[in-house]
């Protein structure tokens, strides 16, 4: 007896192909962005398959979503610590510069 129901990689295949037009009009750089997005749900096919949903795109679309907030948010980890770095740099700055310019004003006469 053969499968009723395809895989849910079986669907992502099937979703891909019927984007390779739109995949094709691309430029060269935004195909491997785009062949990037839809390995989001391959990552993902456990919870993509448990998630009976009657369409499927929004699952995929969904996994998608959940892999570039996964970026973003370690984007802006990277970001908060660089700050923090700078903020660090620049007060040791100012308090150099403080001490050398109270260090000046009493030499001054």
């Amino acid at each position: 007896m053969g499968r009723t129901v395809p895989t849910f990689t079986m669907v992502i295949h099937e979703q891909e192909s019927q984007w390779k037009k739109f995949r094709e009009a691309l430029r060269k750089e935004d195909q491997e962005i785009f062949d990037d997005l839809f390995r989001a749900p391959k990552i993902h096919l456990a919870a993509c398959a448990y998630a009976v949903n009657p369409i499927p795109f929004e699952i995929i679309v969904m996994s998608m979503l959940l892999e570039e907030r996964k970026r973003t948010v370690v984007l802006e980890k990277k970001i908060e610590g660089l700050v923090e770095y700078m903020n660090g740099l620049n007060k040791a700055v100012n308090e150099t510069e403080n001490e050398h310019g109270s260090e000046n004003q009493g030499m001054a006469v």
